[in-house]
């Protein structure tokens, strides 16, 4: 399959007052090489696709953002730790800081939350990977520490996630939280399907997490992945599926 077939990805562009330096989007799965379960866009090379398929993928996401800035890839362990380097290999992390435009940081996700961030001089970006057990685990504590910047400086932009109609979670789950936020109680519905679940809001569980650490300029976050057919789904796919590519860098 030649990369000269017109299979350019379907981006997302984050609607934020990042400063004109600062590049990001969000790869969808509308247009793509991907066949079958993992149609159309899938950069993800541990969840059954083809490698070949994954491989173009990869290629022409490097096109978007240009071949002289490499990206850094993650091996995501839904953990808090954040890789503030380049390295050619992936790094075991959930969240990605760059304050140079050596490379570019990107996160893959399909219901868990991809958190962009940037400060207001254009200087400092990063991306987390945010379910609920990193969520839970402090990512997005540990990538504000990383930035080492005011927070009152931190803009920030939540991506494409399930909604909290469509994210059924256990007793656990709410647990995790509760007990250490009583107010995040506000995030959990208590589910229409099984006694004792919840519906959980992780829009809401990011937002409390960044608002109490000082941040306040918080964009997006109106999306669902189990209901728009243009994103993969965990969930909705039954835990077969591809990821989308969440990329920000310094240009």
């Amino acid at each position: 399959m030649s990369d000269a077939i017109n299979l350019r990805p379907t981006l997302l562009v984050p609607d934020w007052p990042a400063p004109t330096n600062v590049r990001a989007f969000v790869t969808t799965r509308e247009s793509g090489p991907s066949q079958g379960d993992f149609a159309a866009f899938n950069t993800a090379s541990h969840v059954g696709d083809n490698a070949d398929h994954v491989a173009l993928c990869r290629r022409l996401l490097q096109k978007e953002i240009g071949d002289e800035r490499p990206l850094l890839w993650l091996n995501q362990t839904h953990g808090a730790r954040v890789q503030q380097c380049y390295q050619p290999e992936a790094a075991d992390a959930d969240a990605a800081l760059a304050t140079s435009n050596e490379y570019a940081c990107v996160v893959l996700t399909a219901d868990c939350l991809p958190v962009m961030f940037c400060n207001r001089a254009g200087t400092q970006v990063a991306v987390a990977h945010a379910g609920w057990r990193g969520l839970a685990g402090g990512v997005l504590e540990a990538t504000i520490a990383a930035m080492n910047t005011d927070p009152d400086d931190i803009l920030v932009w939540l991506g494409p996630a399930i909604s909290n109609a469509q994210f059924e979670v256990g007793p656990e789950v709410y647990g995790a939280f509760v007990a250490v936020h009583p107010d995040t109680a506000d995030a959990f519905d208590h589910s229409p399907y099984r006694l004792g679940h919840y519906m959980a809001d992780l829009y809401r569980l990011a937002r409390f997490r960044l608002e109490a650490l000082g941040v306040n300029h918080i964009s997006g976050g109106h999306f669902c992945t189990a209901c728009e057919s243009r994103f993969y789904s965990f969930r909705r796919d039954g835990g077969k599926t591809g990821r989308m590519a969440s990329v920000i860098w310094i240009n």
